[in-house]
């Protein structure tokens, strides 16, 4: 059967009997169908077109109604006649909609195939900034971001077709996504590389040095994290941010798992299959939605903040790019105010230079989170445990976190806020040293909390030390 106006109301009802309980809960003016006599005489004759207008309901509304729920209900796509479906849906909300529907689908477990057969008959094109938004709709209304995570190379693999033609345009050299896509030319080759391996036991020692090359890919994911995404939360998209961080974090561990498995000897074809796999969409992700996106919402001045910093988190397999300056007309820089004068402290005086020497001189690494869980400062230590770049001030600590670790960031800050505890103290052994990190919570005189000081140092050989080494003793 295929929608028109022409269509026949008590037709469409015997064919899909569930279509009378979708039309009453339109508009009070269909309860008329509940009766048995009704529908067999007044429904005979109503079409479809008159039964929009005793409802006071657009045509074009009603029939997509029609066939969005019988498309949910059956899983059939139906065709409309008499009405543009292109029409139908060029509103963005509405094509927002319609993809928030087929990842539900998903969710409930529905045929892929089928749902991407729906995809392409009623909207055929998509922008990446659609999924975005999609996803982030999901977050907000309620979706896990573990669950919008799992379902993400679901709903790409349906979108995969659309999304071909969503390739960057050509950018200049060291702009952030020219950096982020010569580093995924480079990490591809390696991954061409492990594909051409099938007898792992034979080709470890290749295998390992392989993946040695790619646990780099590390500063790559790095600095999205700290450059690009807190720029995207500034306007607004935070969403897919997460669900691509965990995404990293998945194949860190990965690429972490598959090089202790190999150094054993006990790697399997198949887990280096799942890695390779998920290097490989992950490009594809980041080169047909998350970079397109990106490039679509933010403007040039953003892509200056992006790009500040990025040396000190360091790139993957290639040599620092050349530096990137927009043009004039769109953003013009601004030099820094000249900081002069001391400032009086409790015991002393300091200039800001003496200020800014003194933290970046001490032997930990110390970040400062202010009482609206907003970071304020790091120092720039030479040799920081942790990365930091500036993209990170301004933002949320919640967000400069991973995802599986933010609820236990939230819990300190709450029992820190509340006064219930002052300090929360972590070590852990990473890379052959033993890292010490201490949460502090900031108080004034009145007690009034007014933020949280992190502090990370090495105490590797701090914890070996043995007998005494006086003053006078120095060489």
């Amino acid at each position: 059967m295929k929608l028109s106006p022409q269509v026949k109301v008590n037709d469409l009802i015997n064919k899909y009997p569930f279509i009378k309980d979708f039309l009453i809960s339109l508009d009070p003016h269909f309860q008329a169908l509940d009766n048995p006599l009704i529908r067999k005489t007044l429904g005979r004759f109503a079409t479809l077109g008159k039964a929009a207008m005793l409802g006071g309901v657009e045509i074009s509304t009603l029939l997509s109604g029609i066939a969005g729920e019988i498309r949910k209900k059956t899983g059939q796509v139906v065709e409309i006649e008499g009405i543009e479906q292109e029409e139908a849906l060029a509103d963005p909300e509405q094509r927002i909609e319609v993809l928030k529907e087929i990842i539900r689908d998903l969710h409930r477990g529905e045929d892929i195939k089928v749902l991407k057969q729906r995809f392409l008959t009623l909207i055929r094109d998509v922008a990446p900034s659609e999924i975005a938004n999609m996803e982030q709709r999901l977050i907000d209304e309620g979706m896990p971001e573990e669950e919008v995570k799992r379902l993400c190379d679901v709903h790409v693999e349906v979108f995969r077709e659309s999304l071909e033609d969503k390739v960057v345009p050509g950018l200049p050299a060291g702009h952030p996504v020219h950096t982020y896509m010569l580093e995924n030319r480079s990490a591809e080759i390696f991954i061409r590389k492990m594909q051409a391996i099938h007898d792992i036991r034979k080709e470890k020692e290749q295998l390992l040095t392989l993946l040695e090359h790619l646990s780099s890919i590390d500063l790559h994911y790095t600095r999205i994290e700290n450059q690009l995404f807190p720029i995207l939360e500034a306007h607004g998209i935070s969403g897919p941010s997460k669900v691509m961080w965990a995404l990293h974090d998945d194949i860190r561990k990965m690429l972490k798992d598959t090089k202790e498995s190999a150094g054993k000897g006990t790697a399997s074809i198949e887990n280096l299959r799942k890695l390779i796999q998920a290097l490989n969409d992950m490009i594809y992700k980041e080169e047909h939605i998350l970079f397109p996106m990106a490039l679509d919402t933010l403007g040039e001045s953003d892509w200056v903040k992006v790009s500040e910093g990025e040396e000190e988190i360091g790139y993957a397999w290639i040599e620092p790019p050349e530096k990137w300056t927009p043009s004039e007309e769109t953003y013009q820089e601004q030099l820094p105010a000249e900081k002069v004068g001391s400032i009086t402290l409790d015991t002393g005086l300091l200039t800001v230079e003496q200020i800014n020497l003194l933290l970046t001189h001490l032997p930990v690494d110390i970040s400062f989170v202010d009482e609206h869980d907003k970071v304020s400062y790091y120092s720039n230590t030479a040799d920081r445990i942790f990365p930091r770049s500036p993209g990170i001030i301004g933002r949320k600590v919640q967000n400069c976190h991973p995802p599986k670790s933010v609820h236990m960031v939230e819990r300190i800050l709450e029992e820190f806020r509340a006064g219930n505890r002052d300090t929360a103290e972590f070590w852990i052994q990473m890379k052959g040293r033993f890292l010490h990190i201490r949460y502090i919570a900031v108080r004034d005189n009145q007690g009034n909390y007014k933020g949280t000081i992190e502090v990370s140092q090495d105490v590797t050989s701090i914890r070996g030390l043995e007998g005494e080494n006086r003053l006078i003793n120095w060489e």
